[in-house]
């Protein structure tokens, strides 16, 4: 290999590159949080001061720049799950991580579905699969937790609960009903993966 194109191949990326990274996730995580996930890409590539061009080169699809946006707000569920750990509980840990998923999915209105659509399809080269891959595994955790503390229904999956928090999440982005109505549906997901005798 030629001497320069070594020194190109291990040289971090241009400022400007970085740069512009930046200002499409920052202007990708306002739009989503005003418009949706639907929102006009061209408007975010827009307001980051960048051509069209330049957002596909670094986010190819409307999924990688959504996978790149929600690994920006993952440091709030490791927060979240540190607060967790506190408890001693296995069952309230398992609540309150079913709330967390839910807050987080809650995040963009829209969300759900293409986060619900990765998880279901399963394809390694969608962006999304990983970050649904991980919630599902730690939702299995808390669960499998739960269930060893005699809480939770054998028969549960975190891949069921995983659904059930989204489900909620999309509710509540849609504006489909009250928080009221929220609180009852999250009562009845409760019941039913709970263990009927389990009086904790």
């Amino acid at each position: 290999m030629h001497a320069s194109a070594r020194q190109q191949q291990g040289r971090k990326p241009r400022a400007d590159v970085q740069r512009n990274r930046a200002a499409l996730l920052e202007a990708a995580q306002r739009h989503f949080r005003q418009y949706g996930v639907g929102t006009s890409l061209e408007a975010v590539a827009k307001e980051a001061g960048v051509g069209p061009g330049t957002l596909y080169r670094h986010f190819p699809t409307r999924e990688a720049l959504l996978a790149a946006v929600l690994q920006t707000r993952s440091e709030e569920l490791v927060a979240r799950r540190s607060e967790i750990a506190q408890l001693g509980e296995a069952s309230e840990a398992l609540g309150q991580w079913l709330r967390a998923v839910e807050e987080y999915f809650s995040a963009f209105s829209g969300l759900p579905e293409p986060l619900m659509a990765a998880a279901r399809a399963q394809e390694p080269d969608n962006p999304l699969t990983l970050p649904c891959d991980t919630l599902i595994n730690t939702t299995d955790e808390y669960v499998q937790a739960a269930q060893r503390a005699g809480h939770v229904r054998e028969s549960v999956r975190g891949y069921d609960l995983f659904l059930a928090a989204s489900s909620v999440a999309w509710l509540k982005g849609a504006g489909a009903t009250d928080e009221e109505s929220l609180g009852r549906l999250r009562t009845l997901i409760e019941s039913g993966y709970r263990e009927p005798d389990d009086e904790t």
